[in-house]
């Protein structure tokens, strides 16, 4: 009778996740600072992708001619130049376009790293426990005595300004918040009962861990990955502001509020409107990520 009972238990289990899947999209669609986050989202990654063809000047040309034109609706402004023209002339809703590229890809990418390494060694800690649990653990808490931007900095500053040297840095300074999650949640996932019946099925760990206990952290993953992107992009961007960013090759954002500061009493548009994209973006994740956090939560 079990046998014949075990095939119908397994069918139940994917309507049931497709049906919270559901339910947690109807709720987020139903939250008005959910969609307007999206919405942002949408559009400043879709500049981004599209930056060669939606920016209106090549970001890198100069033209001192047009050195500190303001925005097109102050005096002085020029229709073809709508967020100004900064200290060589080059057109800063141009740059800020190609700029939202790369601090995209720095967060996404930042975030991904993180993600592979904390969420493997959160599953392992958590999972296994002993002396392995205590040494990831250990080694969690001392990463977290350290401020996660001091400790980037200090590594970005040794190995030198870069696109690839940031994305590392920030993802190997950003681990311990997926292991530390994860963890709590294998704690309590090893003894569930689904769990006590694969072990004596004689299923193997690697296999329950993939089948069984992976999938079930993945709404806490998303959550906290999709709030991670927000810190990355404010880290890159405070980098990228003291200098030991992605150089001087990459006009970011954090980049272009530090070459706009100096001229912040003659050209207030330098570093306003890159610091305004900053956070729109920001906010624009974390509407989302908290609007996401309360659709996945059962227990709202």
């Amino acid at each position: 009778m079990a046998i014949s009972t075990a095939p119908a238990a397994a069918l139940r289990v994917e309507p049931a996740r497709a049906a919270t899947g559901s339910r947690a999209w109807r709720k987020l669609s139903r939250s008005p600072a959910a969609l307007v986050g999206g919405l942002v989202l949408l559009v400043v990654t879709g500049a981004a992708i599209a930056a060669p063809w939606v920016a209106p000047h090549d970001p890198a040309k100069q033209s001192l001619i047009r050195r500190f034109t303001p925005p097109v609706w102050a005096e002085g402004g020029n229709a073809s130049y709508l967020f100004g023209t900064d200290q060589v002339g080059r057109d800063i809703f141009s740059r800020m376009i190609h700029g939202g590229r790369i601090s995209l890809l720095v967060g996404v990418s930042a975030v991904a790293v993180s993600l592979v390494l904390g969420v493997t060694l959160g599953l392992m800690s958590g999972f296994f426990g002993g002396r392995l649990d205590t040494l990831i653990m250990t080694v969690v808490d001392i990463q977290l005595s350290f401020p996660q931007l001091l400790l980037a900095l200090a590594f970005v500053a040794a190995l030198g300004p870069s696109l690839v040297t940031i994305i590392v840095v920030l993802g190997i300074t950003g681990w311990e918040r997926y292991a530390r999650v994860v963890r709590a949640e294998v704690l309590v996932l090893k003894e569930k009962e689904f769990i006590e019946a694969a072990r004596a099925l004689g299923i193997g760990a690697p296999r329950i861990i993939a089948r069984h206990v992976l999938p079930n952290t993945f709404s806490s993953i998303i959550v906290l990955s999709t709030l991670q992107v927000a810190q990355a992009i404010l880290q890159e961007a405070a980098l990228s502001f003291l200098g030991v960013g992605t150089g001087s090759a990459y006009p970011t954002w954090g980049y272009l509020i530090a070459l706009g500061r100096d001229f912040v009493t003659v050209a207030w548009w330098l570093p306003t409107f890159p610091g305004l994209a900053i956070l729109v973006t920001v906010m624009a994740i974390n509407l989302v990520g908290d609007r996401l956090r309360d659709a996945l939560d059962p227990r709202i």
